[in-house]
């Protein structure tokens, strides 16, 4: 094979190290972003906060740049922009370079497992609903294992059954669990050269040590699995014909009292369907995790970072000012570089100078670009923001990057772990993108607001005979909306709505 020389001429989009940052920061969420500034702050000593600077984001126009390096700063900053914004679909930007993974179901909204808004008030965050199932944000004072180390020394334990309590106690999860089966447990703490005679004597001390802890408070703790809990629980409560029953379901047939096949558990108990109900409603009663409340969460609360407020009969969008870094560049190094000889280019400190600048300014671009999209969807959204999610439209994100000239993976990575304060609650930016279902009158309705709808029937329905999905989907098409009943299920799944025949109640 004789070597040639070939000439392709071929389109690529060049990268540099300043879009690079950019890409990265418009990506992060709040608290990555926050991360990211301290990050840099301490690795830049040109860079540093202004707290008591009035306006958000302090510009690097504070300083007094020469002609020169003010038309190199233009010429820059117009180059990322043009490069971010108008982008065309057919160039290849890999988002792996970047750290982000582009969905493939973007093109039809967000619809996914994931589309559901936080919904927490925008001012209190007050919850809504399903209080038991929310955890608490705030970190207790005290931990599980300190509550039942309170409790030992009223126990009359000599110094081996202490040690075994300890370390039963030390092994126990957030929820109050025993998982590791206490042959494992034994294993662990001899090790593989113990004979097993030592193994024996250390087993039965740890089943003594067991039985022990499972006689503590909160009641429950100990178990190893959910019926055992739930039975260590009903013992502490009086002896009556359902405390009874419902100790003998949580042993044999949890699984039948979840399905709510009473004719089975009535066959299987001898019990009637009065004394089952009454069974029911003593389980229902207990806490499945009884060390939940010791857990030290560490959930944060959501902090928007978009905000919008009525204002007349329109919207005010603005950006939350919480969330906004209040950076500058140090004055006094900026002055002490340009008085060395050469100026700021021969310093060892310019290119610091310049990735400073460069930070503070792509920052701004990041919200700058968080604003107007956030503008664009309260725009399309109207209807949503006046009467609620049953008023959502169908959107997709090309709509929005065709009306700002961005690129649609730019919107993509905007509406990604950001989070918008609505007089309806907060929400992720992603939620207000759906795809449409048809309509009898040849329009298209939203799939959010479909599934408000599925909600809303379901929460008033007859629990005696609650709606099946067929007749979920009856109803929509009487609302005019053409809606299979395997995606009736699919939204109803997804709202995390039991099937009709878990839902019905009697």
């Amino acid at each position: 094979m004789r070597p040639t020389l070939q000439v392709r001429l071929s389109q690529h989009l060049a990268l540099t190290p300043q879009l690079q940052q950019s890409i990265r920061l418009l990506q992060l969420s709040t608290l990555e972003l926050h991360q990211e500034v301290e990050q840099m702050l301490a690795s830049n000593p040109l860079l540093e906060t202004d707290e008591e600077f009035d306006a958000p984001l302090a510009a690097p126009t504070q300083e007094r740049l020469t002609e020169r390096e003010e038309r190199e700063e233009r010429v820059a900053q117009s180059d990322s922009e043009s490069s971010i914004s108008e982008a065309p679909a057919g160039d290849e930007m890999r988002a792996e370079e970047f750290g982000t993974t582009e969905r493939d179901d973007w093109e039809n909204g967000t619809e996914g497992d994931d589309f559901d808004g936080i919904r927490e008030t925008p001012s209190s965050a007050a919850p809504s609903g399903d209080d038991d199932e929310r955890p608490d944000t705030e970190a207790p004072d005290e931990s599980l294992q300190d509550v039942l180390r309170a409790q030992m020394p009223g126990m009359n334990l000599n110094a081996l059954d202490r040690a075994a309590l300890l370390a039963l106690i030390e092994s126990l999860n957030d929820d109050g669990y025993l998982e590791d089966p206490l042959e494992e447990l034994v294993a662990a703490i001899l090790g593989e050269e113990a004979d097993e005679e030592q193994r024996e004597e250390l087993l039965d001390r740890f089943k003594v040590a067991l039985k022990w802890l499972q006689s503590m408070e909160p009641a429950g703790v100990g178990a190893r699995d959910l019926g055992e809990c739930l039975e260590l629980q009903l013992r502490t409560l009086p002896r009556s014909p359902e405390q009874a029953l419902a100790i003998v379901i949580c042993r044999r047939h949890l699984e039948l009292l979840a399905k709510r096949d009473w004719r089975r558990m009535m066959s299987l108990t001898g019990a009637d369907e009065e004394l089952l109900r009454g069974s029911q409603s003593l389980i229902a009663g207990l806490e499945p995790k009884p060390g939940r409340r010791y857990a030290r969460s560490e959930n944060r609360p959501v902090v928007p970072d978009v905000i919008v407020q009525r204002a007349g009969r329109n919207f005010r969008v603005m950006i939350n000012p919480d969330v906004l870094p209040k950076l500058r560049i140090n004055d006094l190094y900026a002055q002490a570089l340009r008085a060395t000889r050469g100026g700021v280019s021969n310093s060892p400190l310019g290119g610091q100078l310049q990735e400073a600048r460069w930070f503070i300014k792509n920052i701004q671009q990041r919200f700058d670009t968080i604003q107007r999209v956030s503008e664009a969807i309260v725009e399309r959204q109207r209807g949503f923001f006046t009467h609620g999610e049953l008023a959502m439209k169908p959107l997709v994100l090309r709509e929005i990057a065709d009306e700002l000239g961005l690129h649609e993976s730019t919107i993509s990575r905007v509406t990604t772990a950001k989070y918008m304060a609505t007089p309806w609650g907060t929400f992720e930016l992603k939620y207000f993108f759906g795809s449409s279902l048809s309509t009898e009158a040849g329009g298209n309705a939203s799939s959010t607001a479909v599934r408000a709808l599925i909600k809303q029937f379901i929460a008033a329905e007859d629990t005696a005979s609650p709606l099946s999905d067929s007749q979920l989907s009856t109803m929509l098409g009487e609302q005019g909306i053409t809606v299979a009943r395997r995606t009736v299920a699919k939204y109803r799944e997804a709202l995390k709505l039991a099937p009709a025949n878990l839902r019905k109640t009697r």
